[in-house]
């Protein structure tokens, strides 16, 4: 009974997206310090970065990879899932850097790890990069009334998606007018060494990202904030999340393989790529263990595999699971095939076919196969650039490239409905739609606690808490 109440507890305060660290003076060492640096918070929510890029359920939604022998994940049986962690984690400790850098009682002190405003547009920026990540995964979700358990909000509203876009286009314009690059870098971040023109460039990418995402159900307000993104100053160069040959700091993929080799890349992935002389295969697998038989991809989503791990191809051994080998936050071949698209829709005088043959040697240099036959791979007819079938040749492409960005790539194909002729439904699948999903599900918690709002994100959500309810934006 004690261990229900204290797991009800503790739920409880999860909804309210707040640790509450308010006990007055119980405990309190006079001598010791009990204010944790805004560097220190910043690292902590960086790290969280990784649980994005690295995440094994992005790729199997996306059909990279698949389970050899357990299938669970691959046939969507954790496809309800509790976005409240990141709400106590993440996004609170960019809210206590924001909070630590705003209140003149501590402003003074936090700006010991760079200038107050830095500090601020940095934390804001990487909250909205989370957000992002957020609703397009669940839909709508608590933000204009989450992180303030503090003031007595503890059942936050569910705002729409369409507001949280509208906020991240805004919050993003908002923290990047605050930077003041001659006033100095911030401390704490390891992801772009605290230089705040690359964290303009990293906010003005996800709004382009963002704008995007919600071209075929707000066509004016995307090309306005993508072309606003754009010529503000996006990322030059790919942004990688930089993993260490340490435990503490290792690749995913790596940790993964440590205790089971459970993850082979797709029969539809790599015959695909050796269909087309595709050179990326290479080094995005190692061939299968069983001597002589080259790469082999693993049948996707089934329901009693008896496949032998030897006999398929796990992710490269250098490339994707080194220890250190980094994982793209956003790709140059990403960037590139965005803007190619919004040439493609005119929203540009871009060049869509030049900016799409960008996309593809970006990712072949990501890869490290730059030296391969490029005209060669091009002339094929499945590849060679179509104004007429714009949608699906990028759409492939950027499928193709987006191995290892796994939620990107899910985002991407459920906007783009492209590759829609290769991605299968798995054997048996878990999920209540049985077909590939377009969200995550609420957790429990979030109905048994928070009754009026996740009432209300049913209401915005137009349909059933339902992995085949569509988001907002997903109008194909």
């Amino acid at each position: 009974m004690k261990n229900f109440i204290y797991k009800s507890l503790f739920a409880f305060i999860l909804l309210g997206f707040v640790a509450c660290d308010d006990f007055g003076d119980i405990d309190i060492d006079p001598n010791k310090p009990t204010q944790v640096a805004p560097a220190t918070l910043l690292t902590n929510a960086e790290q969280v970065v990784s649980s994005v890029v690295g995440s094994a359920l992005g790729e199997l939604y996306a059909q990279h990879m698949a389970e050899i022998t357990y299938t669970e994940g691959s046939r969507y049986q954790d496809i309800q899932a509790d976005f409240s962690g990141w709400y106590t984690g993440a996004l609170q400790d960019l809210q206590r850097v924001i909070d630590l850098n705003t209140d003149p009682e501590t402003m003074d002190a936090a700006s010991i790890s760079g200038p107050n405003e830095n500090q601020i547009a940095a934390a804001k920026i990487l909250q909205y990069f989370f957000l992002h990540h957020l609703t397009d995964r669940w839909g709508p979700l608590p933000w204009s009334e989450a992180l303030q358990a503090e003031i007595g909000i503890i059942t936050p509203t569910f705002d729409s998606q369409e507001a949280i876009y509208d906020a991240i286009f805004s919050g993003l314009k908002e923290a990047t007018a605050m930077i003041d690059e001659s006033a100095g870098s911030i401390d704490g971040d390891f992801i772009l060494g605290g230089d705040m023109a690359k964290w303009k460039q990293f906010a003005n990418t996800i709004r382009m990202v963002a704008a995007l995402r919600i071209s075929d159900v707000a066509a004016g307000k995307a090309e306005t904030e993508f072309n606003s993104a754009v010529a503000d100053g996006i990322l030059t160069e790919t942004l990688y999340y930089p993993y260490l040959a340490e435990t503490a700091n290792q690749n995913p993929w790596y940790a993964r393989f440590i205790t089971r080799s459970d993850y082979a890349l797709t029969e539809i992935f790599v015959n695909n790529l050796m269909d087309l002389n595709d050179p990326r295969l290479e080094s995005y697998a190692d061939p299968a263990t069983t001597p002589g038989i080259g790469i082999v991809g693993m049948p996707y989503g089934l329901a009693n595999s008896d496949v032998n791990p030897e006999n398929v191809s796990f992710p490269n051994s250098v490339y994707v699971k080194a220890q250190d080998a980094p994982i793209a936050i956003y790709s140059l071949a990403q960037i590139n095939f965005s803007l190619a698209e919004a040439a493609a829709r005119g929203w540009t005088n871009g060049d869509a076919e030049a900016l799409y043959r960008e996309g593809i040697m970006a990712s072949w240099e990501q890869w490290g196969v730059s030296g391969a036959d490029f005209d060669a791979y091009y002339a094929q007819p499945e590849v060679t650039y179509s104004a007429d079938m714009w949608k699906e040749k990028i759409g492939y492409q950027k499928w193709v490239a987006l191995y290892l960005q796994g939620y990107e790539a899910w985002a991407e194909y459920r906007r783009l409905d492209e590759p829609s002729q290769y991605l299968i439904v798995p054997e048996e699948p878990f999920n209540a739609s049985g077909e590939i999903p377009m969200r995550n599900v609420y957790a429990n918690d979030i109905a048994n606690l928070n009754a009026s709002g996740y009432e209300e994100a049913l209401r915005l959500l137009g349909g059933p808490d339902s992995d085949g309810t569509q988001l907002w934006w997903d109008v194909n």
